[in-house]
């Protein structure tokens, strides 16, 4: 379990409704502090890795005058037993949710970009993450679309910032995501993508506050993505729901917790 400051293991069986002993620690310093405290873990396909999402402390501190953004901004990779291997990717400022396509093997995040940049600036994303990648923050966006309020720095990363997969309206707030391997759905939605977007909060027009579907094509994605739940918003712009995370009950259906409307939606395929 990600806490802010630290990863910790239950012991705990499939089936059990709660865990037979007391916590233990497996890395006891993560950095902590500033904005983005979630903490994401999963484990690569083969068992051997444990990587661990940890977001930006701010919205776009340079890295080299600031210090508290170490490690931030990263996905971090460990032994299963806690040791630290090395950053596996870098550059992505809030990669707020972590997953592993069950097709490829290949590690996927939702991101939370930047701010204060204006309405449409920048692009939340969803993609597969390259071991070693790079991909911006804080310096530059979108490959080598440099933030204006570090114009000049580092122009030696410009041809080296990957682009993600799927980009998204910006201000989304794109969190949990998983990939769907139930049968319930028409047979086209199997090895789809389900991601919630929890919503903007500092947009002149609310964007997000759904759950979206991308599709993807042998475990790769198109770059396209099609709203799939919505009507969380409004017509006066009020919301009563905002989607946090998605996943795929035993019968193939989706369950989808909201933390607007403090409730878990289940979402079940009935056919004509």
């Amino acid at each position: 379990m990600g806490n802010t400051n630290s990863v910790v293991r239950f012991p705990y069986r499939n089936g059990d409704l709660k865990a037979s002993g007391a916590a233990e620690t497996l890395v006891p310093e993560l950095p902590a502090g500033g904005g983005h405290w979630t903490r994401d873990v999963i484990f690569s396909q083969d068992g051997k890795s444990m990587l661990v999402a940890v977001g930006s402390a701010s919205n776009v501190d340079d890295t080299d005058t600031h210090p508290g953004e170490f490690h931030r901004a990263n996905i971090l990779e460990y032994t299963p037993d806690g040791k630290f291997v090395r950053v596996y990717a870098s550059g992505i400022r809030n990669p707020v949710g972590l997953g592993v396509n069950p097709r490829t093997g290949e590690v996927w995040c939702s991101t939370n970009e930047r701010d204060a940049l204006g309405d449409n600036l920048v692009p939340d994303y969803v993609t597969h993450v390259r071991p070693g990648g790079f991909y911006g923050w804080p310096w530059y966006y979108m490959g080598d679309h440099q933030d204006p309020r570090h114009e000049g720095k580092h122009p030696e990363l410009q041809g080296h910032i990957l682009v993600p997969d799927v980009l998204l309206p910006p201000h989304n707030a794109s969190l949990g995501f998983t990939f769907y391997d139930g049968r319930q759905f028409p047979a086209e939605y199997r090895g789809d993508l389900f991601a919630a977007e929890h919503g903007s909060w500092n947009r002149s027009n609310r964007t997000g506050y759904e759950v979206i579907r991308v599709p993807l094509k042998d475990g790769h994605a198109t770059g396209e993505f099609e709203d799939f739940l919505t009507g969380f918003v409004l017509p006066d712009g009020r919301t009563w729901g905002r989607p946090v995370a998605v996943a795929v009950a035993k019968d193939g259906s989706l369950l989808v917790t909201d933390d607007g409307s403090q409730s878990i939606w289940h979402v079940s395929y009935a056919g004509k």
